[in-house]
């Protein structure tokens, strides 16, 4: 199960969304025990009176944590840097031997389509812990947020697409150690995007070997497939078809210099999906 969760509050409308709804029906399903509230002042924006300023979010932060623990939520501590958001919450999430980032994907401005450069897509390629990515959009017939997910149901049917190389065990491990007893059913999935055209229906098959050796390791039901394509278009085509409730995916480890100029599937997952997407970084 989680043991800590980090939760970035930036009190936008995303994170007031996120503070009253999600992260409360999250916790209520007993799949995390603590939650680290972070809130990082950005160096590009630093007002002149930059003491009282940090003393004041600081105070916001901790009534924030005042609401969460009245509703039976273990807030373990509360955080307030000065940097770049992005370094700072992967940083913290490191400091604080954090399970997972909880990280919505919009912030400031609900009207534009998240693109890279936003914090949610830096936290994605910084990281060296698991990143939870939820996309929330303006409802314009609402006038409020709304969120695509069902922050109870979140782990009860994964799509987790496995790449097959070294990084893929470390995403079945992470499965495991962090949601496998909320599973329901789950299916796993790879892309064939490699090798000659000749070799599609060999390589598919032995894909498809490899999967089924994945699925005996949990304890979950599985189905198992294998297809041959773009690999962002057809993850995010399986999940949608099985009505999956999260993609879950690895992220090799880069260079932070690299991490930046992330150019990949998981990118493209990230930013084309209306699903949340766990986002697993592997290291070698």
């Amino acid at each position: 199960m989680i043991k800590r969760l980090l939760f970035p509050v930036d009190f936008s409308m995303v994170s007031e969304h996120a503070m009253g709804n999600c992260i409360p029906k999250f916790f209520s399903t007993g799949v995390a025990e603590e939650l680290v509230l972070i809130h990082v002042i950005d160096t590009t924006a630093l007002p002149d009176i930059m003491d009282e300023y940090r003393k004041e979010i600081r105070e916001k932060l901790e009534n924030v944590a005042r609401e969460f623990r009245e509703m039976g939520i273990n807030v373990v501590d509360c955080v307030v840097r000065i940097g770049t958001p992005s370094i700072e919450i992967a940083r913290v999430a490191d400091e604080k031997n954090v399970d997972i980032i909880y990280m919505p994907a919009k912030g400031e401005n609900l009207l534009r389509h998240m693109v890279i450069g936003t914090t949610a897509s830096n936290v994605a390629r910084v990281a060296r812990k698991p990143v939870l990515l939820v996309k929330y959009e303006w409802d314009k017939a609402k006038r409020s947020v709304k969120c695509y997910w069902d922050a109870r149901r979140v782990f009860e049917r994964p799509l987790i697409a496995l790449g097959l190389g070294t990084c893929s065990g470390h995403v079945v491990d992470t499965v495991k150690a962090l949601f496998e007893d909320y599973v329901k059913s789950a299916t796993l999935f790879h892309v064939v995007d490699y090798g000659k055209h000749s070799e599609i229906e060999e390589n598919v098959e032995k894909a498809m070997e490899q999967l089924k050796c994945y699925s005996k390791q949990f304890k979950f039901e599985c189905d198992v497939e294998v297809v041959a394509g773009i690999a962002s278009d057809e993850i995010i085509r399986e999940a949608v078809v099985r009505g999956s409730t999260l993609i879950v995916l690895g992220k090799k480890s880069r260079s932070r210099i690299k991490e930046l100029l992330m150019g990949s599937t998981a990118e493209a997952v990230i930013r084309n999906s209306v699903l949340p997407v766990l986002l697993v970084p592997c290291t070698h």
